[in-house]
């Protein structure tokens, strides 16, 4: 199925996404460096672990289209996603999904990934990244910021040519700036959202596969101790604290039973039912922003690591 026979909206955002590359030569280049990176590497797929990551996948898989039939947008992956997935012999502690649904896990990942759950965890995670067309997105913004960036070249060099030498110079320092500004205002801060966006859609997966998610916080923590992030402005990666925090906003939504059938997922609406609760009852719902542990709506100190509110 090409993409423009599947509706633009995303189902688990419920928007349209922002799209500017030529559909059958992204996926083809994309395909091309997967299947380059697997025929030259050790492929760890008939062992015990590999077993392990395979029938993993395939519960996410099947938890993904069951979730899709229930709402009825498998045209969002029906003919498109071409599921396949490999683990990799290294040391890396990485796992990548490309565009299309090419999956790769570095054998380095399950030192820390060691049960079953963290597995699924770091999977769910890397298919939400595809599932959101976070690629797409990130090659249609590049496109978008080179194509400005090449016209105000491009109108600086005309004003060379019509004697207007000072005002091109003028011009081309006002593009190197806007330039570094938009790649720290917009490039960098949408790889933020999507990461977030692929925190939660992620748990979303391994819980509709019947996952336990409710030590993943804590196994992010852990994870973020080999490679603190402890802040995000130049950074694609949000702060540990802030994804541990949306993490534990994710699990209390699920334990509370919100509707994520008759809204997309990722929706920022909330439903009739959540605005009546909003408008006549409190919100106790408040996380620590620095460990992301639950806290009474009142509390002034973090009862868990006793940061200071």
């Amino acid at each position: 199925m090409a993409k423009n026979d599947r509706s633009a909206v995303n189902p688990f955002t419920g928007k349209k996404h922002f799209d500017m590359v030529n559909d059958d030569k992204f996926l083809q280049q994309s395909y091309n460096e997967y299947y380059a990176m697997v025929n030259k590497s050790q492929l760890l797929d008939n062992t015990q672990d590999g077993q392990i990551v395979r029938n993993v996948a395939i519960k996410l898989i099947n938890a993904v289209n069951e979730y899709l039939a229930k709402i009825g947008r498998l045209d969002y992956v029906e003919n498109y996603y071409d599921w396949d997935f490999h683990l990799v012999a290294n040391n890396t502690v990485n796992a990548f999904c490309m565009p299309g649904g090419k999956i790769i896990m570095f054998s380095g990942i399950l030192s820390v990934a060691n049960t079953e759950e963290k597995v699924a965890f770091i999977l769910g995670h890397e298919m939400a990244h595809a599932l959101l067309d976070h690629s797409r997105t990130r090659a249609s913004a590049q496109t978008a910021h080179n194509a400005v960036t090449s016209a105000a070249w491009v109108g600086s060099l005309a004003m060379d040519l019509f004697g207007l030498g000072a005002l091109g110079n003028l011009t081309r320092a006002a593009t190197n700036v806007a330039s570094a500004g938009s790649q720290y205002l917009l490039l960098n801060p949408w790889g933020r959202d999507q990461e977030l966006e692929a925190d939660k859609l992620g748990m979303m997966i391994i819980h509709w596969a019947g996952y336990d998610i409710s030590s993943i916080p804590a196994f992010w923590q852990s994870m973020s101790g080999r490679n603190p992030n402890n802040t995000d402005f130049f950074s694609t990666h949000p702060a540990d604290s802030k994804r541990i925090a949306v993490m534990n906003e994710m699990i209390h939504e699920i334990e509370n039973q919100k509707d994520f059938y008759s809204q997309p997922v990722l929706s920022d609406k909330v439903t009739p039912k959540e605005e009546f609760k909003d408008s006549h009852e409190p919100n106790t719902a408040k996380f620590c922003q620095k460990c992301g542990a639950p806290l009474e709506a009142d509390s002034k100190f973090c009862t868990k690591c006793g940061t200071k509110l």
